[in-house]
């Protein structure tokens, strides 16, 4: 992201079931409440067949896993869809050392949530039905999720 030149950054998968058209919106509320870090809640607005029951229970066992072990109360600790100030990467650790595979979703918003010198929330959003195949691999990538929550607070 250091290539990224804006100020506000915004990310989400590119399988079109993250609601885009509502960015705008996103945006303003990261400026009117002064936050640097906004994170959305998918099951706050699911579509129709647009997570299966397989996947929805895996994501809230790794939600209730990370809101147990870091005493962050979010709903939605896969959702890939946010919405920051660039500055706010300044205050958590350097990129490079965050994991890159899956983990990187729960472990940007350990760092953003558990930083007392960010403002973060998450905010209800919504999750569309998938274009195309879905790639995850739900149980080796669940499974590595969960492990990583846990090293993570080990150490």
């Amino acid at each position: 992201m250091p290539q990224a030149s804006g100020d506000i950054i915004v990310t989400g998968d590119a399988d079109a079931t993250y609601p885009f058209d509502r960015i705008h919106k996103y945006i303003q509320l990261l400026i009117d409440n002064n936050l640097d870090f906004i994170t959305t809640d998918r099951f706050s607005e699911l579509k129709h067949a647009s997570m299966s029951v397989k996947h929805y229970f895996g994501n809230l066992i790794l939600a209730t896993t990370l809101r147990i072990l870091y005493l962050i109360n979010i709903r939605d600790s896969q959702s890939g869809m946010w919405i920051f100030k660039k500055d706010a990467l300044k205050k958590i650790q350097p990129l490079e050392k965050f994991n890159n595979g899956m983990p990187f979703s729960e472990e940007i918003k350990i760092e953003m949530f558990s930083n007392k010198n960010i403002k973060s929330k998450e905010i209800p959003s919504a999750l569309y039905a998938r274009e195309g195949d879905v790639k995850l691999e739900s149980f080796s990538d669940g499974w590595k999720n969960l492990k990583y929550l846990f090293k993570k607070r080990i150490n």
